[in-house]
């Protein structure tokens, strides 16, 4: 298996002359946790290693070729024995490019765990949602899933993945540091960005501390474990995955049963033309057996159980933005053929003519009659949202409720039976000219 990023362990000799001997491969890594961020191509890595020190100077270099770790983020502490090691210095090796070296003077000669961490880019993750509607569409199942892309040039064996929703921005972009090589060349990048990035950075740990402090240890479920962070969400994938590079990986989010939804059917001659457009309704909250963290933007995939076997249909596709807490979600699954909406124009009219001195026209009122028929060929109830739209100074009367929407839009708003038609008319009164009022 092919390990772009490198770590050697070179034990110096007391001899005056630090000539490099005894070089030793370190062993594979005991644990890596990756910590993904979802708005910018950022991800911290924390791997731990159990590294065999010889009392006194002791020489690691880590090398990042072929892969987008930044090395001006690279940090190195011993997690045993930390009181006989002491870090003397690190420094970007002449002559040698993509490494950096430590010196390490140490007290303990044996086993020693270590924690190396850095960010990188190239690691990304994406939501995914499917939705599973009761045969009268009145409650679904909702299961979450997220799909972890690694594109970093690095191999990452039995990681922990912790997933982060926020907004985050960089003052340059972590692959593009990772790119450069050279000691000078990083010399540079560390005199560009320092403050800014080292504020960054030291954010993210702070974070990721406080996060440490409160998941229980232990836990290998393969469930999330979610952790408010001031304007952040962090998501920790239960249990260990291989995620290598090049791969993209599909795991488990959450699952949940009951969720109360609302279906109904949009007609809007404006947008869809003569179309009727299916949705399915819910909230992200307590009550619909949601609203535990926001939930991130994904693609949803809806489908609806058709026979009591539980065999099912699909329904449609979409995307969602991203969804706060107790805030309402509208899914727009496409075109029902099952559902239909036809308006009719019955009369028009022109009344109440007025004319200037010289006898051009100055004002008048049109008058429409329109019959809108629908039709609901479903076994199932459903609910019918038709919007109209209208402008200049206009009167509706009906015998059917409605509500305006604004200054330029009705709403209708009717239940149907399974396999039920009705019909409604309307008359629009529209005032032109010196007739309008507003």
């Amino acid at each position: 298996m092919r390990t772009p990023a490198i770590f050697i362990l070179l034990l110096a000799l007391t001899a005056p002359a630090l000539a490099r001997v005894n070089v030793v491969t370190l062993p594979g890594r005991d644990s890596v946790l990756l910590t993904i961020y979802n708005s910018v191509d950022l991800t911290l890595v924390k791997e731990t290693r159990t590294l065999t020190f010889r009392r006194g100077l002791n020489r690691l270099e880590f090398s990042w070729a072929n892969t987008l770790i930044d090395p001006t983020s690279v940090e190195f502490r011993p997690l045993t024995h930390a009181d006989e090691i002491e870090v003397l210095d690190v420094s970007f090796p002449p002559r040698v490019t993509n490494t950096l070296e430590w010196r390490i003077n140490s007290e303990h000669a044996g086993e020693v765990l270590v924690e190396i961490r850095y960010f990188t880019s190239g690691i990304a993750w994406s939501a995914d949602y499917v939705v599973e509607a009761a045969k009268n569409e009145k409650e679904a199942g909702l299961v979450g899933y997220v799909r972890v892309q690694n594109n970093s040039g690095e191999d990452y064996e039995k990681a922990q993945l912790r997933l982060v929703v926020g907004v985050i921005r960089l003052v340059e972009q972590i692959g593009q540091l990772a790119r450069r090589s050279g000691a000078r060349g990083m010399t540079e990048a560390l005199k560009e960005q320092n403050e800014k990035r080292d504020q960054l950075y030291s954010a993210y740990r702070e974070a990721d501390l406080l996060f440490d402090k409160k998941v229980m240890a232990g836990v290998e479920l393969k469930q999330m474990i979610k952790e408010n962070l001031s304007e952040y969400y962090l998501y920790t994938v239960g249990g260990r995955d291989t995620v290598p590079n090049g791969w993209a990986k599909r795991l488990p989010s959450f699952s949940t049963n009951g969720v109360p939804i609302t279906s109904y059917y949009k007609y809007e001659k404006e947008r869809w033309g003569d179309r009727v457009v299916r949705y399915y309704r819910f909230k992200n909250d307590k009550p619909s057996k949601l609203g535990n963290e926001p939930l991130p933007d994904g693609d949803v995939k809806a489908f609806r159980h058709v026979t009591d076997d539980a065999l099912y249909s699909f329904v449609g596709r979409t995307s969602v933005k991203y969804i706060p807490v107790d805030e309402q979600v509208e899914l727009e699954l496409g075109d029902d053929l099952e559902v239909m909406v036809k308006p009719k124009l019955m009369n028009w009219v022109k009344t109440d003519m007025r004319f200037d001195a010289r006898g051009n026209v100055k004002g008048w009122t049109t008058k429409e009659t329109w019959e809108v028929e629908v039709q609901n060929s479903k076994e199932i109830d459903v609910v019918l949202d038709i919007r109209r739209s209208f402008s200049g100074d206009w009167t509706l009367r009906t015998s059917a409720g409605y509500e305006n929407v604004d200054a330029t839009k009705a709403k209708f708003v009717l239940p149907l039976k399974p396999r039920e038609k009705q019909r409604f008319t309307y008359e629009l009164e529209t005032r032109h000219g010196t007739n309008a009022t507003r």
